[in-house]
């Protein structure tokens, strides 16, 4: 199993920035397609991005579209996410999470997902 610990979070005002990284350790990330969830009202996980093993295919959710970008250094064992243009309704515990290739090359359902971090606060005041 790999273990999954997120950092970057922080307090940022609206239009700014953050950069989230999520360090792998177990297991070489390669094995994985990554994704980042946040909380949101009725729902327990919402898709925010996730990428597939070797970074040649990312998704990113509607709301998040041009402001944040998905992307992995597999030699690093770390995934990142960068967010700009940062909005108060981004505000959220960012949770990363990693499933084996061998079950899904790339998802945006929380359930296909087997590990997951802790989370990193993002807090994005007004």
């Amino acid at each position: 199993q790999v273990q999954l610990v997120e950092s970057g979070g922080g307090l940022v005002q609206a239009g700014g920035s953050l950069r989230l990284s999520c360090a792998a350790s177990g297991r070489t990330l390669r094995q994985y397609a990554m994704g980042w969830f946040r909380p949101a009202p009725a729902k327990e996980r919402e898709f925010v991005a996730a990428i597939q093993w070797s970074g040649s295919i990312t998704s990113h959710a509607d709301s998040v579209k041009g402001r944040f970008t998905i992307s992995r250094d597999n030699a690093k064992n770390t995934v990142y996410l960068q967010m700009n243009s940062l909005k108060p309704e981004d505000t959220a515990v960012y949770y990363c999470a990693a499933v084996l290739k061998l079950y899904s090359n790339i998802s945006e359902s929380d359930t296909d997902f087997g590990s997951w971090g802790q989370g990193t606060q993002v807090t994005v005041s007004s």
